[in-house]
């Protein structure tokens, strides 16, 4: 990467105003200096380019998967480099150019410390800092630092078209965009080794010297930046994909990784002396579908479908014991060719909290046994490779049952009213649980069409339970026939007896103890609730509200007003009496219901609703219809903040056609 670029009398490109009267994509956002603001940087900036790609604005047409990856990167690099180094609040800008180019920012108030870069140092030396501005350097186009008093900004500019052209075999296996980004990122982290200074040396002494001394002077560095890497990988088959790239070439000529699900870890295999297994490793015979072959890796890419059929045909049969290795593995010299015959091959089990989650098996040809310093690296990798894979599948696991609650919570499709346009925004702040926000519209009897919006306090089990309750007892009493206001009077009751405190109680046992102060309060539920009932010239509308935001009527003269009265919590008070209004929608009119994820966004001290900040948005909305008030309102809530939302949202629009 070489010396630092440094301005500091001029303004660089990235500060460039676009000319006037020029509109272009761009966003600005202040984050603190702590540790959670990379990750806030991260949310914004995938928000912002998927906004800019609907918006058609100059430059949109060039956006594409790889620069939202490679923006996503550089932002996170850039701002942890100013949380970490200068400690300051941080300003983040991003601006897309005409010709597709996009333009990042980073601005903290520490001007007097330097951006730090991870490759003054000497080759394969531990380094003191992070190798963040490296990937920069690598991703973007060009980048730079600009000084102003009191201040000092890090830009860099990322091109529409890809500036680090990727290796053939890396195009070969990158079948998801994620995998070839993150295995651009094991490349910089485990370069090829340096050429040897005679292109005929092919002895292992020569090679073993040279290792030694990368061993000596930079594998812990490259230990614990693997270790991250593979850390916040999420899929099972990517930490496979990047564990393989990580040790081809640096350790060993080839990799592959085996895979076992938990039934085949405990059942699937044949033991060791079941039968003949040839010495532990042939599977003739084995019960079960076995361990799955997810990934092979070698230096060479045309060897790399030969070695997966031969590794395919003997897959590492575990021993008894939950040892991680290295044991010996049988060398596949017929599927590498006669110039890699012979060699060495090691394999690892991969073991986390105690389960079996697979095998790392690792060769070289031409060796008769690998170096004790190799082994004992590649065992401290493979147990970071298993908790990685551990950690992967907790969170698909816990992902799969968010889905199916979520499918359970909310309705599967929203019923279409005779004379009412619907439009509806529902965005779960957190994407790997159920959210504490529903919606429901559906038909009931005598003509009548029934809708609600709620949120529960609290989120995950807790407000699983209160919503798995409160929907289908709506349902329920309308399609008897009870009106909006007795329909909460019996949900309150319901919410309050000894049956739901059970329901609470189960849900609260699969997260472990109830915290202090934890208690019924979790069941406590804000709801508006209304019914429809079309008639010749309109649509009349009996609703009430119960501790939730207001709704608001828009006129179809542009005239805002509430459509409802304030009215206790569910779940509160023993015998509480709920009232219901009665109005009617004509022909433009609309109703705007929402959750307080809409009302108290915020944006430092002040939130979205202050001054009626609500009503003064729908009163814009005059003439729209349903779904584009929906959008606008959506897109207002998100630009008010700099900071990705941090609640769920959820707004429901009713408008009389």
């Amino acid at each position: 990467m070489g010396a630092i670029p440094v301005q500091r009398e001029t303004i660089t490109r990235a500060c460039d105003a676009p000319a006037p009267g020029n509109e272009c994509a761009q966003t600005r956002t202040v984050l603190p200096g702590s540790p959670l603001s990379p990750g806030s940087a991260r949310t914004l900036v995938r928000a912002a380019l998927d906004d800019w790609a609907s918006s058609g604005l100059p430059g949109t047409e060039h956006l594409s998967e790889r620069l939202l990856d490679d923006a996503v990167v550089a932002v996170s690099e850039l701002v942890t480099n100013a949380v970490v180094h200068a400690g300051t609040e941080v300003e983040l800008s991003c601006r897309l150019e005409e010709d597709g180019a996009l333009l990042v920012e980073v601005l903290d108030h520490h001007p007097s410390r330097a951006p730090r870069d991870g490759e003054l140092e000497a080759p394969y030396e531990t380094p003191e800092y992070g190798r963040g501005l490296r990937l920069v350097s690598r991703l973007a186009e060009s980048w730079g630092v600009t000084y102003r008093t009191g201040a000092k900004t890090v830009w860099a500019r990322l091109p529409a078209e890809d500036p680090v052209p990727l290796r053939d075999d890396i195009e070969a296996y990158a079948e998801e965009r994620a995998l070839e980004r993150g295995l651009r990122v094991a490349e910089i982290l485990a370069p090829e080794p340096p050429p040897l200074s005679n292109p005929l040396e092919r002895g292992y002494p020569h090679r073993a010297e040279r290792e030694r001394d990368w061993l000596n002077r930079g594998a812990l560095s490259f230990l614990a930046e693997a270790s991250d890497l593979l850390a916040g990988q999420l899929d099972e088959n990517l930490v496979a994909a990047l564990a393989g790239q990580l040790i081809v070439p640096r350790l060993a000529d080839w990799c592959a990784v085996w895979l076992e699900d938990e039934v085949a870890g405990r059942w699937g295999y044949a033991r060791s002396g079941d039968g003949d297994s040839g010495g532990g490793w042939a599977v003739d015979g084995i019960a079960g579908t076995g361990p799955r072959l997810a990934r092979v890796w070698h230096g060479s890419e045309n060897l790399i479908e030969e070695l997966r059929r031969a590794l395919e045909k003997e897959p590492p049969l575990p021993p008894d014991n939950h040892r991680t290795g290295p044991v010996a593995y049988p060398w596949p010299g017929d599927a590498l060719g006669r110039r890699q015959e012979h060699g060495t091959a090691l394999a690892y089990r991969l073991i986390a909290g105690g389960h079996p989650l697979g095998t790392l098996v690792i060769g070289r040809a031409d060796l008769l046994r690998f170096p004790d310093e190799v082994t004992g690296l590649v065992e401290d990798l493979s147990r970071r490779v298993a908790l990685a894979i551990g950690a992967a599948r907790q969170y698909a696991r816990q992902a799969t049952i968010s889905r199916v609650l979520q499918r359970g919570l909310l309705p599967g499709a929203v019923a279409e009213i005779p004379g009412v346009a619907s439009a509806l925004v529902y965005e779960p702040c957190d994407k790997g649980g159920p959210s504490g926000d529903f919606y429901d519209l559906f038909p009931a009897r005598d003509g009548r069409w029934c809708f609600a919006i709620g949120d529960v306090q609290g989120k995950g089990p807790e407000a699983a339970v209160v919503i798995g309750i409160a929907r289908p007892w709506l349902r329920l009493l309308a399609r008897e026939g009870y009106r909006v206001s007795d329909v909460l009077d019996r949900l309150n009751q319901l919410l309050l007896d000894d049956a739901t405190e059970a329901a609470d109680a189960a849900a609260r046992a699969l997260v472990g103890p109830a915290a202090p102060g934890d208690g019924p309060q979790t069941r406590f539920l804000s709801l508006l609730y209304g019914e429809l009932t079309p008639f010749e010239g309109g649509i009349r509308c009996t609703l009430a509200s119960a501790g939730h935001p207001l709704p608001l009527l828009l006129g179809a003269d542009g005239e805002v007003h509430t459509a409802a009265q304030p009215q206790t919590l569910l779940g509160v008070v023993e015998d509480a009496t709920y009232t219901s209004e009665t109005f009617e929608l004509r022909s433009g009119d609309t109703l705007l219901c929402v959750t307080d994820g809409v009302t108290e966004r915020r944006s430092g001290t002040r939130q979205f609703d202050d001054g009626d900040g609500l009503a003064t948005a729908l009163a814009g909305c005059t003439g729209l219809n349903a779904q584009l008030i929906a959008e606008r309102i959506r897109r207002l809530v998100h630009e008010f903040g700099g900071r990705p939302p941090e609640d769920d949202l959820a707004l429901l629009v009713l408008q009389a056609e």
